[in-house]
């Protein structure tokens, strides 16, 4: 494992014109193609660990930030799937801007929220499910995601979504926080995607009741791929917290031993490019 990123996030050799990712922990993702540079739901501070700190789950950082994100240089776009601190990181927003001019893409009900979170704004971009939004090097449309419902607001704007980015003609669906709803396999395989980045910490009751909703197992996420056409998934959203997370190796050796579906379970900070897992 990588304990540290370079910053600028350069294409390792040999993976030129590809796209490559690396995983920042949790749901968290950056992915590059070229020139173009974007980050999905970083969660790079610690403020969590304040916050919950003496309550029933302690949210103690298992894993340090692979990157400082007043480092970060050459910053495209931030896509903030939702408003919960883990996704949309109050105290990594500011300091993201250090050193890049960043858009932030984010649900439009959470427009306060993410303002209130320090991003400018003029450089936050508003988004609902069905929509679309385009920019150079990069396309990004929205779907519904379930946390562990479909939750909207007063206009009927979702709060949580998924996103489908177009980059380096590759489709990476990056399904945020969300468990199986209604017409989900329908609606991703409705937009050709060619990779999943899927959470596979599951939920349950005793967490939900506490504060905690939940998201995919690594089963849901697999008959989501193969339902919705998708070759590849990548699994995410374990490993941060000590309450809410998955084994690894479990993960790994059952990926091993399922056919038809190529899997990954990545390592902090360490690149790896669509093209390799899509095959």
């Amino acid at each position: 494992m990588t304990d540290s990123i370079d910053p600028r996030f350069p294409h390792p050799p040999g993976t030129d014109g590809q796209v490559v990712l690396w995983w920042l922990g949790q749901a968290g993702f950056a992915v590059r193609h070229r020139e173009t540079l974007l980050f999905i739901d970083p969660y790079l501070s610690d403020v969590l660990a304040d916050k919950y700190r003496g309550r029933i789950f302690p949210h103690t950082r298992l894993q340090p930030p692979p990157v400082n994100p007043s480092d970060v240089v050459g910053l495209d776009a931030v896509l903030c799937t939702h408003g919960h601190t883990d996704h949309m990181d109050l105290g990594a927003i500011p300091y993201l801007q250090t050193g890049s001019d960043p858009l932030f893409v984010i649900p439009r009900a959470e427009a306060v929220k993410g303002m209130s979170r320090g991003i400018p704004a003029a450089r936050l971009v508003g988004i609902d499910a069905g929509e679309t939004f385009e920019a150079p090097g990069f396309r990004v449309t929205a779907v519904p995601a379930a946390h562990e419902e479909l939750t909207v607001d007063a206009h009927g704007q979702n709060l949580f979504l998924g996103y489908v980015i177009e980059i380096g003609g590759m489709r990476i669906y990056h399904s945020g926080d969300c468990a199986p709803y209604p017409g989900q396999h329908e609606i991703v395989a409705a937009l050709g995607v060619d990779l999943a980045l899927l959470p596979v910490n599951g939920r349950d009751a005793h967490r939900k009741a506490n504060g905690v909703p939940g998201n995919l197992t690594l089963d849901e996420g697999l008959e989501l791929v193969r339902a919705a056409g998708i070759p590849a998934l990548v699994c995410h959203h374990w490993g941060m917290f000590a309450f809410n997370t998955a084994d690894p190796d479990e993960l790994r050796a059952r990926l091993a031993d399922t056919a038809g579906t190529r899997g990954h379970v990545p390592a902090l900070g360490d690149p790896f490019t669509a093209q390799e897992l899509i095959g």
